[in-house]
């Protein structure tokens, strides 16, 4: 799985959530718009309810991308 198909999956369920990072809060559809298509394409893996990590190249987890944050 990649980024972008666990951004639109959050998308076509509505989740009422915030993804963070270092610079700020950000809807999933607004990520869709916004980011790169390299980005984008990067394999990823969904904790629900925590972070979305990166994935390397050896298929461990790598570094956390976003946190999962409740709207308020």
């Amino acid at each position: 799985m990649n980024l972008q198909e666990i951004l639109t999956r959050m998308v076509e369920t509505d989740d009422a959530v915030l993804l963070s990072d270092g610079s700020g809060d950000w809807e999933a559809g607004s990520l869709l718009d916004n980011l790169s298509p390299p980005k984008l394409k990067r394999p990823a893996y969904l904790q629900p309810g925590m972070y979305i990590a990166e994935i390397d190249s050896r298929g461990y987890l790598g570094q956390v991308l976003y946190k999962v944050k409740k709207k308020a």
